[in-house]
């Protein structure tokens, strides 16, 4: 029998992979990426708000009989934390590659928040498994979404430092593997810590809401013209679509 472990182990590997897909952007060129990279932004946006407010929330709220003071205080705990670190580590996601006007300086502080932003995500995952496979399976998906683009600007961080492709390969996907650290205390922690995942499941909750609210909506907001702003919004309700349709796997 395929156990929470099992499921939450193969994914957060698949998580940690994503972080070698800087590769894949290579062969583009700056603007052409930026143009692509930006529909993929507003997709894992729509991805992210819809996982916590039709997977994440609900569970939870079931869970505890009814929206509960702690459970508020456990997703604005979510919030808090995130906005902590960007503000302590200086963890910027960074969803667009690196032009002239976009210049990244702290390549290794970069790398120490990323560990720590992959840390939470693995912390994420485990914590949802440990409610229900469903559930797991929703909060990767969306969490695969979101670092699809952000890996993808954490690599043309890493080679404007002056790291080779090589090295900056060789750095993300270290960093990346501290997700599997997160999954492995979530789990283990929920097994001695009873309704651990009535707190962190909100926790996750507030943590989605505030990237895709804080960090990734003002990007979007960045562009002017109607036809892209259009393809945007339609991108950020497909994500919302997904999350929806994983539904049928409760």
């Amino acid at each position: 029998m395929v156990t929470p472990w099992t499921y939450a182990l193969i994914s957060v590997f698949l998580v940690s992979f994503t972080s070698i897909i800087g590769v894949v952007s290579l062969p583009f060129k700056k603007e052409r990426l930026k143009d692509i990279l930006i529909y993929f932004v507003s997709f894992s946006a729509g991805a992210l708000f819809g996982d916590a407010f039709i997977h994440l929330l609900p569970e939870v709220t079931e869970k505890a009989g009814g929206l509960s003071l702690p459970v508020g205080l456990s997703v604005l705990c979510g919030i808090a934390i995130s906005f902590l670190i960007e503000k302590v580590v200086c963890w910027r996601h960074c969803h667009l590659p690196i032009t002239e006007t976009h210049v990244h300086r702290f390549v290794y502080m970069n790398l120490f928040g990323d560990s720590v932003h992959n840390f939470i995500d693995g912390l994420i995952i485990g914590a949802t498994y440990l409610t229900s496979i469903p559930i797991g399976i929703a909060t990767t998906v969306a969490i695969v979404l979101h670092e699809i683009p952000q890996e993808i600007g954490d690599f043309a961080v890493l080679l404007h430092g002056g790291f080779t492709r090589r090295k900056a390969i060789f750095f993300n996907f270290l960093t990346a593997l501290t997700a599997v650290l997160g999954t492995g205390t979530a789990l283990f922690l929920g097994s001695i810590i009873k309704n651990l995942d009535l707190f962190l499941l909100p926790f996750a909750a507030g943590s989605f809401i505030y990237i895709a609210g804080s960090d990734l909506i003002p990007e979007l907001h960045k562009e002017t013209e109607t036809k892209k702003n259009m393809i945007q919004f339609v991108s950020f309700i497909a994500g919302i679509l997904i999350m929806f349709s994983l539904l049928s796997l409760e």
